[in-house]
Formats: C-alpha cells, structure tokens, sequence
C-alpha cells in the first residue's frame, strides 16, 4: 500500500481519452468525461480504495471544473461523486446544466 495524500498526487488532463488522471505513486486514479454541445458530461470518478478519503477524487474534480471554466462549458454530473462535489462547492454551482 502507497502512502500518498493529495499534495504528493499530480493530475495530468489526457484530452486524448477524456480524462484526468492521478498519479500517485504506481497508482492512478480517474475522472471521465465527454464533451457534447458544450457541455462536460462528468460519468466516473475512480481512486483506487486504500487511497479513498485523501481528497484525491477532490484534486482530480477541481482540475476538470477549472478545465470547464476555462473551456466556457457547462458540466452534467452523471458521476454520484461529482453530483455530491457539487452539492458541498457551491462556488462551482454557476457550470451546472
């Protein structure tokens, strides 16, 4: 088991395939999107389980919103992370559909 937290974690944005990446360590954790008329439409969020609770998902979720902003899209959570991420950052409530 890897003993990292979230400032030791980098997210990388792979817009290739969709997605943000974590490294930590050997270990990735993922967000994945689609982009569709101009909207970011958020469906997994995944860290792998001995990293839960470090605020990883967390990093990885500020980096797509700052993403979407930046883009000027609107973002559908289809995620239950991400829906839940919303509810707790009202700052981010302006990028919902």
């Amino acid at each position: 088991m890897t003993d990292f937290g979230a400032k030791e974690a980098s997210v990388v944005h792979n817009q290739a395939a969709q997605q943000f990446e974590l490294l930590a360590g050997s270990d990735v954790g993922l967000l994945q999107y689609r982009i569709r008329d101009g909207r970011m439409v958020v469906y997994h969020t995944e860290v792998p389980r001995h990293l839960e609770r470090r605020g990883l998902a967390a990093r990885m979720t500020h980096a797509a919103l700052q993403f979407a902003r930046e883009q000027k899209l609107r973002v559908e959570p289809r995620c239950p992370y991400t829906a839940a991420f919303f509810r707790k950052h009202p700052e981010y409530s302006d990028l919902l559909v």
